[in-house]
């Protein structure tokens, strides 16, 4: 869209000073200043809503696209601390834990 040049706004304003006079201008300007803040300040309410509406649908959308995880099937179950493994070592969390003599 085409914004307003410099030429455009000069005319525009003295068009509003000849149709309004120099006492209303001011007053009219205002408000028109007022309305356009309003617009602005409900047009970001209103894309940080839809921003925010869209994250959270992905989000829903990523948790329901990840398969649950589940504990496999048919593995060794981890030692408890302490004990040693399969090769004979003591683990490597039970040494760290007794004092030294």
């Amino acid at each position: 869209m085409k914004r307003m040049g410099f030429s455009e706004t000069i005319f525009l304003f003295f068009l509003a000073l000849l149709i309004f006079g120099p006492k209303k201008v001011p007053e009219i300007a205002r408000q028109v200043g007022k309305v356009l803040n309003e617009l602005r300040r409900a047009s970001n309410e209103f894309k940080a809503q839809i921003e925010s509406e869209i994250s959270h649908l992905e989000r829903e959308q990523q948790r329901n696209a990840l398969p649950i995880s589940e504990e496999p099937k048919n593995t060794v179950a981890a030692l408890p601390s302490g004990e040693s493994s399969s090769s004979g070592q003591p683990d490597q969390s039970a040494m760290a834990r007794v004092p030294d003599a």
